[in-house]
């Protein structure tokens, strides 16, 4: 896997070439600027594609991302360099869902995060994937990740 000194520059702001794979992404992390507060910050990722292990076939699903942070963000260039790098990569709705989960807690060590794999689906049947790590703080309004039931999803 792919390590940054914490000297190396930022992803932001440079040309940065598509990682080969989720192993070779490499996530960049910033200062929260209000350590203070307990906030949730979401990404919503509505293309992100991987290979079905078994049959090579892609995979589609709408991942959401929210955390309440500490010390640290995600940039997010990095995260979508990230999450895109698993288009030519095989693994199950689950490990990629956890695995994503993991590896931010790991980086950014947040109060709270939450995950939610929305695939679409394949063979007739969607499999949605949840995850999450910490405590949510008492008081913080987390909204709904309002990605409907299946129901064609549009």
């Amino acid at each position: 896997m792919a390590k940054k000194s914490p000297q190396a520059p930022l992803q932001l702001g440079r040309p940065s070439p598509p990682p080969a794979s989720p192993e070779e992404a490499v996530l960049d992390r910033v200062a929260n600027p209000h350590p203070d507060a307990d906030y949730v910050a979401r990404f919503t990722f509505p293309e992100f594609t991987v290979m079905c292990p078994v049959t090579g076939q892609p995979d589609f699903a709408i991942l959401v991302i929210d955390y309440v942070p500490r010390a640290w963000l995600v940039e997010s260039k990095s995260l979508k360099l990230y999450l895109n790098s698993f288009r030519n990569h095989g693994a199950f709705h689950e490990a990629c869902t956890v695995g994503i989960g993991k590896k931010l807690v790991g980086l950014l060590k947040p109060k709270w995060l939450r995950i939610g794999g929305y695939f679409h689906p394949r063979g007739g049947m969607p499999i949605d994937v949840f995850w999450q790590a910490g405590k949510l703080p008492s008081g913080v309004w987390v909204p709904d990740q309002a990605v409907a039931g299946y129901r064609g999803r549009g």
